[in-house]
C-alpha cells in the first residue's frame, strides 16, 4: 500500500527543510520551552564565545550585526559559523537581508560607510537576480499547491487509492471479450503502526476463453469449471455490482507483531507472498502462478470472509512466520465461523540472504464439505538485479462427500509452478515472465493432468498507466483428454492512481 500520512518538518521543494534554522536572521526568535537551537538577537560580535577578532570573517560579522544589526546567534552565545549552508539557504536568507538593508541606506544616505555597502549589496543583488527569482517562484508554488491540498484534502489519516484493469481478451472458440475490475482502497493509520484497509470492488461480468471453455457446474477450486482460476483471468467474472472486498485493521502489540482482525479478509494478502508472481496486475494473470490452489483456498480467497491474521517478524532474523484463520460465511447464523468454507493456515519463511526466500506452509480447511489437508513450499530465487525465478509446490488430501461435483474424493492432490521473471527486457523499465505448472495432478479426477503456461511482456507507459500483452496455453482442460487445448490472448491495462 502507499506511504502512510505522517508529521515532518515543513519543506521546500527544493530540499531545503525550513524547521531548522537560518544562520541569519531579521528579528530575534524565542522559544518558550527554551529550544536551544532558538535564535536570538545580540548587540555585539565580541559576545559570541566562537568567533575570535582572528578569524577572516570577524570584521564582516562585527559590521552586519553591529551596524545593521541582522545577524543572529544562539542562546549559548554561538555563532556556528562553520554550519554548511545551501545556495539556496543562502539567497533566501540574502532576499531577506536586502529588503532591511534597503531600508538602512534610505535613511542614511550621507554615511560614507553605508555608501560603500550599498555597492555591495546592489552587486549582490545583481549576480543573484536569477537565484532570488527562482526562490521567490519556487515558494509561492509551494503555498499555493499547499493551499490547494487543504482546501481539497480527503482525510488527514485516510489515502486513497484506485486501480482499474480493463483486458481485451480471446482465444480458441470464443469470441473477443473485454473484462473489467475496479478497486477503490481506502488506507487510513491513526497512531503511524497501524492500519485500517477499506475496499470496494465491481466488474463487468465479463470472462474468457479459458473460463468459457471449461466445463460450467463443476467447481472443485472456483467459479467456473473444475478448476476455476486455475488457468484463467484472475480478475474475470466480477459482479457489477458495488461490493465491500475487504475490511480489517491491523495493529502492533510490539515492533516485530503485527495481528488483524476483520469482517472481510482474503488470505493471499497474508500468506504464500512470492515477488516474481503475486499480483495480477503486474505479472502473471492466471490463478495457478500467482498461488497455490491446494494453500490459497479460491472459494475463500475470491469471496474473502471475517477472521484473523497474525504476522511474526523477529528483528535480524532469519525467520518470520505467519497465521491466519477466515471463514467465508461467517456473516452467516446457519454457517458460523467454524462451518463449511474456512480455512486455518501456518507459514514459516526462512531467508538466509536477500537472495534466496523460502516458505513453508500448512492449510486445513474445509470447502463444500470436503476435508482439506495440505502440505506447500513457496521458494524464489534473485540472480541479479534483473533476473528472478520462483516455484510453488503442494501436496495434498481431499476426503469426503463434495457437494460442487456431488461425488465422494478420497484425493492425493499435487500442485506444481515454477516460473522466470526479467526486468528491463529490451525496454528499460519493462517486465516479463514466462511460467508452467499443473494446479491438480491426480489420478482420482480425470484421465489426464491439465497443464497450464503463461507468457506477459509488461510496458509501463508512465507511473499510473501500463500495457501488458499475455499469452496463455491449458492444455487437457479440467483433467481431461478429450476436451481440446485452449489457447487464449490478453491486453492487459491497467490504470492506478
Amino acid at each position: 500500500m502507499a506511504s502512510l500520512p505522517h508529521h515532518e518538518a515543513p519543506t521546500l521543494d527544493v530540499g531545503v527543510q525550513v524547521a531548522e534554522f537560518s544562520p541569519i536572521a531579521t528579528d530575534p526568535v524565542t522559544t518558550p520551552d527554551g529550544n536551544p537551537n532558538a535564535l536570538e538577537q545580540l548587540p555585539m560580535v565580541n559576545e559570541l564565545s566562537d568567533v575570535k577578532p582572528t578569524d577572516w570573517a570577524y570584521q564582516a560579522l562585527k559590521s552586519l550585526m553591529e551596524r545593521y544589526g541582522i545577524l543572529s546567534a544562539y542562546p549559548d552565545k554561538t555563532f556556528r559559523g562553520n554550519k554548511p549552508m545551501t545556495r539556496y539557504e543562502f539567497a533566501a536568507a540574502l532576499a531577506t537581508t536586502l529588503d532591511k538593508i534597503e531600508g538602512i541606506l534610505a535613511n542614511a544616505i550621507g554615511d560614507q560607510y553605508v555608501r560603500q555597502d550599498a555597492i555591495t549589496v546592489r552587486r549582490l543583488q545583481k549576480e543573484y537576480a536569477t537565484v532570488l527569482s527562482q526562490v521567490r517562484e519556487r515558494i509561492d508554488n509551494t503555498e499555493s499547491k499547499a493551499a490547494e491540498l487543504e482546501a481539497n484534502q480527503f482525510s488527514t489519516t485516510t489515502k486513497l487509492q484506485g486501480q482499474q484493469i480493463a483486458a481485451i481478451t480471446g482465444g480458441s472458440s470464443a469470441s473477443s471479450t473485454i473484462v473489467s475490475r475496479t478497486r477503490l482502497n481506502l488506507i487510513t493509520s491513526f497512531n503511524q503502526k497501524d492500519l485500517l484497509v477499506t475496499q470496494l470492488e465491481s466488474g463487468n461480468n465479463g470472462s474468457d476463453a479459458v473460463g468459457a471453455e471449461q466445463r460450467e457446474g463443476f467447481n472443485l477450486l472456483g467459479s467456473a469449471g473444475l478448476f476455476a482460476n486455475a488457468g484463467g483471468l484472475d480478475y474475470s467474472d466480477y459482479e457489477s455490482n458495488l461490493k465491500l472486498r475487504r475490511l480489517y485493521y491491523t495493529f502492533r502489540p510490539q515492533d516485530d507483531l503485527a495481528v488483524t482482525v476483520g469482517a472481510k479478509m482474503a488470505p493471499r494478502d497474508f500468506i504464500d507472498k512470492n515477488s516474481y508472481a503475486n499480483d495480477e496486475a503486474l505479472d502473471f494473470s492466471s490463478g495457478i502462478f500467482l498461488n497455490n490452489p491446494l494453500i490459497i483456498q479460491n472459494q475463500i480467497d475470491r469471496t474473502s470472509g471475517a477472521g484473523i491474521a497474525v504476522a511474526w517478524s523477529p528483528k535480524n532474523s532469519k525467520f518470520a512466520a505467519r497465521g491466519l484463520y477466515i471463514a467465508a460465511d461467517a456473516n452467516q447464523p446457519t454457517q458460523g465461523i467454524s462451518a463449511d468454507r474456512r480455512q486455518a493456515s501456518v507459514e514459516v519463511e526462512y531467508a538466509p540472504s536477500n537472495q534466496l526466500k523460502l516458505k513453508l506452509q500448512y492449510t486445513n480447511a474445509q470447502i463444500n464439505d470436503t476435508d482439506i489437508n495440505a502440505f506447500g513450499v513457496n521458494a524464489e530465487y534473485r540472480m541479479n538485479l534483473n533476473t528472478g525465478f520462483f516455484g510453488r509446490v503442494g501436496y495434498g488430501s481431499y476426503e469426503g462427500f463434495n457437494t460442487a461435483i456431488n461425488r465422494n474424493l478420497d484425493a492425493h492432490p499435487f500442485s506444481w509452478s515454477v516460473g522466470l521473471q526479467q526486468r528491463n527486457l529490451v525496454i528499460p523499465g519493462t517486465l516479463a515472465g514466462v511460467a508452467v505448472g499443473q494446479p491438480f495432478v491426480t489420478g482420482d479426477l480425470g484421465n489426464a493432468t491439465q497443464t497450464n503456461f503463461e507468457a506477459f511482456y509488461n510496458l509501463r507507459l508512465s507511473d499510473s498507466v501500463s500495457v501488458t500483452p499475455i499469452f496463455t496455453i491449458v492444455t487437457n482442460p479440467d483433467n481431461d483428454k478429450d476436451n481440446g487445448t485452449i489457447w487464449q490472448s490478453t491486453l492487459r491495462t491497467v490504470f492506478s492512481f
